[in-house]
């Protein structure tokens, strides 16, 4: 049997724009060859089952931009990767509220040299650590107000990402079955 894959999706049900029920995502990554799948609230997280990850990210944006028209860029982590992000989290410290720390999740590992321009002063307050394919990210100043954006990793990295808050990588971490500290 395959290992559960966590599915994230940017953009969609965010601001009234791209809007995509989750019953429609389910029979998607139904379409896509993924199985068991489980959605949590409403802005594009899926847990479920498939042979191959990268197959069925590609399947599942593909489906989503047939469907409804609009892309919506698609980022899988399985199941051990997961639990990976879990114990990595460099911020589960005295003095960093859980509420603040955030995962942007990469598609790719940046190359070293686009990983060298990431500037620790862009937002001052706020501090960010990159480890393999995810950027861990303590936004003192809450996520609304960061200069930490998708749009300057992606510009930054030459990658996609897509972040979560602490909350949803342990709601996930559930959904997915991990074994970790804190989980």
């Amino acid at each position: 049997m395959s290992e559960p894959l966590v599915l994230l999706l940017r953009g969609v049900n965010v601001g009234g724009k791209h809007r995509l029920p989750m019953k429609e995502l389910v029979e998607i990554v139904a379409s896509a060859g993924g199985s068991e799948a489980r959605t949590y609230i409403q802005n594009g997280n899926v847990v479920c089952v498939a042979p191959d990850a990268a197959a069925l990210g590609a399947g599942v944006a593909a489906g989503i931009e047939a469907r409804f028209g609009f892309a919506a860029p698609v980022v899988v982590r399985t199941r051990t990767e997961w639990e990976g992000v879990l114990r990595a989290n460099p911020f589960p410290a005295p003095g960093v509220p859980s509420e603040q720390v955030y995962v942007a999740f990469l598609a790719e590992v940046p190359a070293p040299e686009r990983a060298a321009r990431l500037d620790p002063e862009r937002s001052p307050g706020d501090r960010f650590a990159l480890v393999g394919r995810d950027v861990y990210l303590h936004l003192a100043t809450g996520g609304a107000e960061t200069r930490l954006t998708n749009v300057w990793l992606d510009r930054t990295l030459a990658t996609v990402s897509t972040a979560r808050n602490w909350r949803t990588v342990l709601a996930l971490a559930e959904l997915a079955g991990c074994r970790a500290p804190g989980v």
